[in-house]
């Protein structure tokens, strides 16, 4: 019962993103030094909903990471009170879709954890994505 449960909130996050988008916020997708680094997998999409940094470290990739992330759980906490989830089960269906966005030559974070270079095929999901 409570996996079905866990499945229905999940897949009714899914939903809600897909009609809200990705919640990635539009600045980012205008900001060129974010372009950049995902271009050049200095960044890349985590499981758990979150931008995550791939490699070295600097002050300029830490900053851009972490304003991303501020922006993305503000509206991670929005949306899964509107669609009666927590903030990590909607968070993980964001990361579900995130990964799923991504283009070849991109990074994200493969279901054991590692950093993967998304290839031509689907990338590997974790199996909790709806």
């Amino acid at each position: 019962m409570t996996k079905r449960l866990t499945r229905a909130v999940l897949t009714g996050a899914m939903i809600a993103t897909a009609i809200g988008g990705i919640a990635v916020p539009a600045f980012a997708q205008r900001d060129p030094a974010y372009a950049a680094a995902r271009a050049a997998g200095q960044v890349g999409e985590k499981m758990d909903g979150y931008l995550g940094i791939v490699g070295a470290e600097t002050p300029d990739l830490r900053r851009i990471v972490n304003d991303i992330n501020i922006k993305r759980r503000a509206v991670y906490s929005e949306r899964a009170k509107a669609t009666n989830a927590t903030l990590e089960e909607y968070a993980l269906t964001a990361g579900c879709q995130a990964i799923l966005a991504t283009v070849p030559g991109e990074k994200y974070q493969a279901p054991d954890g590692t950093w993967a270079t998304r290839g031509a095929g689907a990338p590997m999901r974790d199996s909790r994505c709806p």
